[in-house]
């Protein structure tokens, strides 16, 4: 944490790369796939990913393994292009892809800093894109004044427009009571010490000015009674995250040290639910 943050703690950290299943009668969304099942088949650039930011993917821990039925997910949303992020894609080959409008742009040329592996996408990936335009989220309609579009139109699942890591980055809210904040922080607990990242973590930001705004915001939501979630955090995965009793829920019993990750108890869902899935790295989100 040392190399993160000025003045912290030297500490080994270890962050899970989480997914979060919401179903809800015939819709199964899941919210990003994790890191792919190794070996990578992604080139010098993958090799240099796994040595700065080393994987680590027990057998069984990648989102296809976990979730139940994968050709049933109806939508996977991508919250932004990372292979933490994206990497277990190919296992959910019938989902509609949900992307924003940055994140179309990105995929048609992107940069070396954009952190693309190519490798790591379906080849049909074009034909089953769901974008986003920009000039859907509307302005100051989500909590702590963020920007928001309504998936569905029914209120249930709302994309959040979370600028500043990644370009075209989102998150969403989920009837209105979680939101899931992927990488606009490294963990909760870093939320609001953006100014104490260091000089060469904080070059990863696409827009880091962007990042302190969105944090504030997400403070503002989680005042106002909003449940934040980030895809670094550690979650219980055997609880239902919409359930009514949530204070503490997805730390309590949680080793800090702990890989791979959990099933909810069964194969069975019942609608109007969300689920943690994880599997982890030994470094930091990208």
């Amino acid at each position: 944490m040392h190399q993160l943050l000025r003045g912290a703690a030297r500490e080994r950290r270890v962050f899970p790369a989480n997914v979060f299943l919401y179903e809800d009668g015939d819709r199964r969304v899941l919210f990003d796939t994790g890191y792919a099942p190794l070996p990578w088949r992604t080139g010098p650039a993958g090799a240099a990913y796994r040595l700065l930011l080393p994987p680590h993917v027990p057998a069984g821990a990648s989102a296809g393994a976990q979730v139940s039925d994968p050709g049933t997910v109806t939508h996977v949303v991508l919250s932004h292009l990372h292979p933490d992020h994206v990497g277990g894609l190919s296992a959910f080959p019938t989902a509609a892809v949900v992307v924003s409008e940055p994140v179309r742009r990105t995929l048609a040329a992107p940069r070396l800093r954009d952190g693309v592996l190519a490798g790591l996408l379906p080849d049909d990936l074009d034909r089953r894109l769901l974008v986003v335009p920009d000039d859907a989220f509307g302005q100051g309609t989500g909590p702590g004044g963020l920007r928001t579009a309504d998936l569905f139109g029914d209120g249930s699942y709302r994309l959040v427009d979370l600028p500043g890591h990644a370009p075209g980055h989102l998150g969403a809210v989920i009837e209105g009571r979680v939101l899931l904040a992927a990488d606009a922080a490294w963990g909760r607990d870093l939320l609001g010490q953006e100014h104490r990242i260091r000089p060469v973590p904080r070059a990863v930001a696409d827009d880091h000015p962007a990042q302190r705004t969105t944090a504030a915001q997400l403070l503002d939501a989680e005042r106002s009674g909003v449940r934040l979630l980030f895809s670094h955090d550690h979650h219980r995965t055997d609880v239902d995250l919409l359930g009514a009793d949530l204070l503490g829920a997805d730390q309590l019993g949680v080793d800090q040290h702990r890989t791979g990750a959990d099933l909810p108890a069964g194969d069975d869902h019942e609608p109007g639910r969300a689920d943690a899935h994880r599997s982890t790295d030994e470094g930091g989100p990208p």
